[in-house]
């Protein structure tokens, strides 16, 4: 019979022992992720093992458990992982990417002056429909994660979201008018 603390004691002592072997492992793996540290990968995966270690079943090959966690760790990074992009020049691309939303057409198209607009539009919108197109466009939430979150409907967020596009459409057509 495996004690409870046995595996805790087999992963600790195998961090111990081959910490920078798996250091050197992950940066082979990530060489080019600037933004991620291989000592976090280790980390996050040292943290997860030893969270669950004492509910699982006694870990025969300590060695191929973890290089196999932290394989999964790179694989997940790498999936998710995006080009890094500054906060601004994203807002950017968003707000050029929504401004194709109103109007339907490339955003070659558009001014500074519209982008600046759009800009000020938004930010004049209730906060209710101000929040659900920041989040639904900007910060790429799905209407069923926004919902879940906030508590409100689904087809409430749709509802206000389209609200808020006739909104900004009619304001925007206004100020192009002028």
């Amino acid at each position: 019979m495996v004690s409870k603390n046995e595996n805790h004691n087999r992963l600790n002592a195998f961090f111990k022992e081959e910490y920078h072997s798996l250091k050197k492992y992950v940066t082979s793996k990530i060489e080019d992720a600037a933004h991620r540290d291989a000592g976090d990968v280790v980390q996050d995966v040292a943290f997860k093992l030893f969270s669950r270690a004492d509910s699982l079943s006694p870990i025969d090959n300590v060695a191929g458990y973890v290089y196999n966690a932290i394989r999964n760790a790179v694989v997940d990074l790498m999936r998710t992982r995006k080009k890094h992009v500054g906060f601004e020049d994203e807002m950017e691309m968003k707000l050029v990417a929504f401004t194709e939303v109103l109007y339907g057409v490339s955003a070659n198209s558009y001014s500074g002056e519209m982008q600046k607009n759009l800009k000020s539009a938004i930010a004049n919108l209730k906060p209710h429909y101000r929040d659900v197109v920041i989040a639904i466009d900007f910060e790429g939430y799905t209407y069923t994660a926004l919902s879940q979150e906030t508590s409100i409907s689904t087809g409430t967020l749709m509802s206000r979201r389209h609200r808020a596009l006739s909104i900004l459409y009619k304001t925007l057509q206004t100020k192009n008018l002028n």
